[in-house]
């Protein structure tokens, strides 16, 4: 039951109550990312493998002529809820500065299993790296179980994918990284993981030591004043085991937000976690 409510983020906003803060999440997210893909340049739907979940919307900067950077968002949802399709909300504010912003989508369950997420979201940066020379560096940004999907990417083999994408900087947002306690939780009926499959996929159990590559990326680790202990501590010990590693890592504890406002707020030109990634990948 404790575990119930730990895992349940929209339990812990104070602004709305938990279907209201769910629902309002949904809108905001998908009315922002219909407003970027009415004023940006974009790709939509780019397949980057075969299966129907296989593709990825590409938000282009005003002038794509020379080498820009581009930002990587995996989507929320506790890895069955939301899609790509709601995912460019913050393109407007980061191509303005010149940054593309690609949205990841992945099969989410009960039709996608957690290896094959994982996998999908590795293809994706390999592809992206693959097929646009012109990238000058790749940032990752994943909310909630996009946060650990971005993070088990940090632990990549590359040599498997025969490409070894330039991750600058990585933002890590409201994340889960050891999935053994989700094993005990509704989020695993529509999952199924066995303990083998969570223990694969945990992030805190596949931190490699920083190679001269990954020493080369900066990871941030943000949390919302309002996520649940179990997240904020799940938070804590994923930075601690990253610095131990050896990782340029940072913890951002973030006042006055949920679960949900911490990355809908990514809208905003002048949103922390918004200039992180806009000065980030500019210069600095």
């Amino acid at each position: 039951q404790e575990l119930e409510e730990q895992y349940s983020p929209s339990r812990w906003s104070p602004r709305l109550g938990p279907d209201a803060v769910v629902e309002a999440h949904v809108e905001a997210v998908t009315a922002g990312t219909q407003r970027a893909r009415a004023a940006a340049q974009t790709l939509l739907h780019v397949p980057y493998g075969d299966g129907d979940g296989e593709k990825l919307d590409i938000y282009l900067p005003a002038d794509p002529s020379g080498a820009f950077p581009v930002l990587v968002y995996i989507h929320g949802g506790y890895w069955q809820h939301l899609s790509k399709d709601a995912s460019g909300f913050a393109a407007l504010a980061l191509v303005s500065q010149g940054v593309a912003v690609v949205a990841v989508g992945y099969n989410i369950a009960p039709k996608g299993h957690m290896d094959e997420m994982v996998a999908q979201v590795r293809r994706s940066l390999a592809f992206l790296v693959q097929q646009y020379s012109r990238i000058s560096g790749v940032y990752l940004c994943g909310h909630s179980a996009g946060a650990h999907l971005a993070a088990m990417v940090l632990s990549t083999d590359w040599a498997e994918y025969g490409v070894t994408p330039d991750i600058k900087g990585t933002v890590l947002v409201s994340g889960v990284y050891d999935l053994e306690p989700v094993l005990h939780t509704y989020v695993n009926d529509a999952l199924n993981m066995s303990r083998e499959v969570a223990q694969r996929n945990s992030p805190m159990l596949c931190v490699t030591g920083a190679v001269p590559a990954a020493g080369a990326c900066e990871v941030l680790v943000a949390v919302a004043q309002h996520d649940s202990p179990e997240f904020r501590r799940q938070s804590r010990e994923y930075f601690q085991a990253l610095r131990s590693a050896g990782w340029t890592v940072s913890l951002l504890d973030l006042a006055g937000v949920d679960h949900f406002d911490i990355i809908e707020k990514l809208s905003q030109d002048s949103y922390v976690l918004t200039q992180v990634l806009t000065t980030g990948p500019g210069g600095g």
